[in-house]
């Protein structure tokens, strides 16, 4: 009787412990939404809300952490963004800078504006940084590393003036290749670096993905979600595709702790509308998990 007993024990631990797997408990905190981060919801909004609309919105749907992005318009009404941001309790975890350097001139009006608002503020916080793929067309890769390191520690010196991080973020071409933001972090010998990566800009990386993610992981601080399919679209709801699930797998499996950005970038719809549906789609995803 003894000895059921014990097998009986033993089975019962063995259940809880394939319950409380890795892959289980980091998923449970993971893709929380405690730890979601809004993604491309200010110029893609076809409701054009304004920042306390926008606050509002990410209350209602129960997101405390938005990544800014923006268009040329949108920057007078930054530093209106990062107070009411506060007065909601919105966490402004990240800001974009598209950076198109021309000869020595590495900042625009734009990316200048943008960094003064947030010197102005006080605001601390991560600093997005990516260029369009034509940047490094028809270089050679040295050239490539060159142009990239001489404009990206212009921007981190700007960053570490005001009290913020820098963290690449994969757009395509050249610097969307995850093993080019690695040697490029590893060049600048700097620890206020990290890695941005957006599946919907890593299609081309799909077979590559678990190999990259261990190649990023000491340097990954976001994470951007989408649902995926080899043949595309580039923007699909989060559970219509057909690989973010093993994508998310391999993610909670790895020990990843940093954020899960999730996305409202669609043309000519209401982004709240987008935001819920990819809510709702990843939570099916995690009962999958």
């Amino acid at each position: 009787m003894k000895s059921i007993q014990i097998i009986i024990s033993i089975a019962v631990i063995m259940y809880l412990s394939a319950c409380n797997s890795p892959v289980e408990k980091g998923s449970e905190t993971l893709f929380a939404k405690e730890n979601l981060v809004a993604w491309c919801i200010v110029p893609f909004d076809a409701s054009h809300r304004t920042p306390e609309q926008r606050a509002e919105m990410l209350n209602d749907l129960g997101i405390t952490k938005f990544a800014y992005d923006y268009r040329d318009e949108h920057i007078s009404h930054f530093k209106e963004e990062i107070g009411v941001l506060k007065e909601h309790g919105i966490e402004l975890s990240a800001v974009w800078l598209w950076l198109v350097p021309q000869g020595e001139k590495i900042l625009n009006d734009a990316n200048r504006q943008i960094l003064d608002i947030l010197g102005e503020t006080g605001t601390k916080t991560e600093i997005w940084v990516s260029f369009p793929s034509e940047v490094f067309d028809g270089i050679s890769d040295s050239a490539c590393m060159e142009k990239a390191i001489k404009s990206l520690t212009v921007v981190l010196n700007e960053a570490e003036k005001i009290g913020c991080t820098m963290a690449l973020y994969n757009h395509g071409g050249w610097f969307g290749e995850p093993e080019n933001l690695v040697r490029i972090i590893r060049a600048m010998e700097s620890e206020k670096i990290r890695i941005v990566y957006n599946f919907h800009h890593g299609h081309e990386q799909l077979d590559r993905f678990p190999e990259l993610l261990d190649l990023m992981l000491p340097y990954l601080s976001a994470i951007n979600i989408n649902g995926m399919k080899a043949e595309g679209p580039m923007i699909l709801t989060l559970g219509q595709g057909d690989r973010e699930l093993e994508m998310l797998r391999k993610i909670a499996a790895s020990g990843y702790s940093g954020s899960i950005g999730i996305l409202g970038h669609t043309d000519g719809e209401d982004i709240g509308v987008v935001l819920e549906r990819n809510l709702k789609g990843l939570e099916a995803l995690r009962l999958k998990l």
